[in-house]
């Protein structure tokens, strides 16, 4: 019945030939920006070594995204980003302003309470400054300080942060767009 299935030993009809080595697929070509931007990136300092994954993939992905002048800057906790955020989108030195964040907490209330307050405060900082916010801030249901759940986070907010960059790159770009047609008359 299972034919099919056959012993590998006895199996030495087929040759096998070594695998012909593959080239990486080539980098994506990201459009380049009429004028360079700048970006400020708020870290939140509690749980450091997890959130740090989101500036490193977000640097790596915004540098292949062609932003290239990003200014990272750390705060306490998540809960004083968006000060931060206000006061840098103010000077009109950056294009765009990121945040990354990991709010746990063991009262569920509390740490849904403070996401929910860091991203309402967030998009407020967006809409007074019109300067985009993107948020890596991020709340897990359950949180442990076991190795299990640090190398899960890590490897999430890695990917948070290369996320994070395509939506600021494409953003920028679009802005960019939607700007130069509001000067030239064309939208407005």
């Amino acid at each position: 019945m299972n034919q099919m299935l056959q012993d590998p030993k006895t199996e030495t009809s087929e040759v096998t030939q070594p695998p012909v080595p593959v080239d990486p697929p080539p980098a994506p070509d990201h459009p380049h920006f009429a004028k360079p931007q700048r970006v400020a990136f708020v870290q939140a300092c509690w749980h450091r070594d997890v959130v740090e994954e989101a500036r490193i993939a977000f640097i790596k992905e915004a540098e292949a995204r062609h932003l290239t002048h990003v200014d990272v800057f750390e705060v306490p906790g998540s809960f004083e980003i968006p000060l931060h955020a206000q006061i840098l989108a103010k000077t009109r030195r950056y294009t765009a302003i990121v945040a990354a964040g990991l709010v746990v907490d063991g009262g569920i209330y509390r740490h849904e309470f403070v996401a929910d307050t860091v991203i309402k405060a967030l998009m407020d900082v967006q809409l007074r400054t019109e300067v985009p916010v993107f948020s890596a801030v991020l709340t897990p249901q359950q949180f442990h300080e076991t190795e299990v759940h640090y190398d899960f986070f890590r490897k999430h907010f890695a990917i948070k942060g290369v996320e994070v960059a395509a939506a600021c790159a494409e953003t920028l770009l679009g802005l960019e767009r939607l700007r130069g047609q509001v000067a030239a008359g064309i939208v407005g």
